[in-house]
C-alpha cells in the first residue's frame, strides 16, 4: 500500500487497484549501500524487477506516496561512511524509470519511516536519528510538489527504526515500535492533515524495532510486521488505525527478520513484506490477506538478496 514504510510505507495510497504497483528502494547488501529500485506487481505473485536508481545509494531510509496519484517519494537514510542524509527523491510509480530530486528534509537523518493522507497529497517523515541523537521530529511535504519539508510536529517518543502506515484519506497516521536506545512497544497517531503533535495510540503485542508496517487503506486495518526484539521476529499485529487501542496478533511471517519493508494495494487488500535480514540478507517477500489473519505465504523475491534496511511504497 502506499503507506508503507520502511522501513516502512511504510507507505500510503486511498485507493485499491488491484494491479496495484509496488516498489521497494534502497538498503544495504552487507557490503554496499544501495540506489536499486525493484517493482512488483502487488496483485500477482512472482519475482521483483529492476525499476531504476535513487538519487543517492542509502539504507535506512523511509517511502510513502500520494496513492493511485502515482508519485512516490524516498526521504532520509544513511549514505555510505554512516553519515545521516537529508536527501528526498521522488518516482512515478507507474513508469520505470531513475529517481528525481524533490527537496531536503528538516535535518538529516537514519531510521525514520513515513506515510501519508493518499490522493490528499500530504506526506510526512517521523523520527529517526543523525548519529548522536534521537528524533522525535514529523516533517511534511505536499507530494505532488517538489520543495523541501517543513515541521509538522512531534511524535510522543523521540525513537529510530520504527514504522509507519495510515488509513489513507481517512487521514489517521501510526507510527509503531522502534529504538529509544531500549526497544519500544509504542504506538502514536497524528491526524495528517492537521500539523501538531502525536498522541499515545496503544502498544503493540510485542516491543521491537526494524519492523514495517502498512495497511489497507480506507478500509481502515493497519498491520505491523517482523522486527527485533533481542531476536527476529515472524510477529504480524494488527491494528484498527480508526480506533485508538493495543495491537493484536495476526499470524507469523514466513521468515523470522528484521529491516524488512511493507506496502499493499490499498484497498484492494493484500500486503507485502519484502526483504530483510535472518543473520543473512534476504531476498524473500511474503504476502497477507490484510482483511482476514493468518501466516502470510511465500510472493517471490527481489531481484537479489540485498534489501537491508530498504523503504517500499505503492501507487494504490
Amino acid at each position: 500500500m502506499a503507506f508503507s514504510s520502511l522501513r516502512a510505507l511504510i507507505g500510503g495510497g486511498g485507493g485499491g487497484g488491484g494491479g496495484a504497483r509496488g516498489v521497494f528502494g534502497g538498503g544495504y547488501d552487507g557490503s554496499s549501500f544501495l540506489n536499486t529500485i525493484d517493482y512488483i506487481t502487488i496483485s500477482s505473485t512472482g519475482n521483483a524487477t529492476d525499476f531504476g536508481d535513487l538519487t543517492v545509494a542509502r539504507s535506512r531510509l523511509g517511502a510513502t506516496s500520494n496513492g493511485t496519484t502515482g508519485r512516490g517519494v524516498f526521504g532520509g537514510g544513511m549514505i555510505t561512511g554512516g553519515t545521516a542524509s537529508n536527501v528526498i527523491d521522488y518516482i512515478t510509480i507507474g513508469t520505470t524509470g531513475n529517481a528525481t530530486d524533490f527537496g531536503d528534509l528538516t535535518a538529516a537523518r537514519r531510521g525514520l519511516t513515513a506515510t501519508s493522507n493518499g490522493t490528499t497529497g500530504r506526506g510526512v517523515f517521523g523520527g529517526g536519528h543523525d548519529g548522536s541523537s534521537y528524533f522525535n521530529t514529523i516533517d511534511y511535504i505536499t507530494i505532488s510538489s517538489t520543495g523541501n519539508a517543513t515541521d509538522f510536529g512531534d511524535l510522543t517518543l523521540a525513537r529510530q527504526n520504527l514504522a509507519a502506515t495510515s488509513n489513507g484519506t481517512s487521514g489517521r497516521g501510526v507510527f509503531g515500535g522502534g529504538s529509544t536506545g531500549s526497544v519500544s512497544n509504542v504506538i502514536d497517531y497524528i491526524t495528517i492533515s492537521s500539523t501538531g503533535n502525536a498522541t499515545d495510540f496503544g502498544d503493540l503485542t510485542d516491543a521491537r524495532q526494524n519492523l514495517a508496517a502498512t495497511s489497507n487503506g480506507t478500509s481502515d486495518r493497519g498491520v505491523f510486521g517482523g522486527g527485533y526484539t533481542g531476536s527476529n521476529s515472524d510477529v504480524i499485529d494488527y491494528i484498527t488505525i480508526s480506533s485508538t487501542g493495543n495491537a493484536t496478533d495476526f499470524g507469523d511471517l514466513t521468515l523470522a527478520r528484521q529491516n524488512l519493508a511493507a506496502t499493499s494495494n490499498g484497498t484492494s487488500g493484500r500486503g507485502v513484506f519484502g526483504g530483510g535480514t535472518t543473520g543473512s540478507v534476504s531476498n524473500v517477500i511474503d504476502y497477507i490477506t490484510i482483511s482476514s489473519t493468518g501466516n502470510a505465504t511465500d510472493f517471490g523475491d527481489l531481484t537479489d538478496a540485498r534489501q537491508l534496511y530498504s523503504a517500499a511504497t505503492s501507487d494504490a
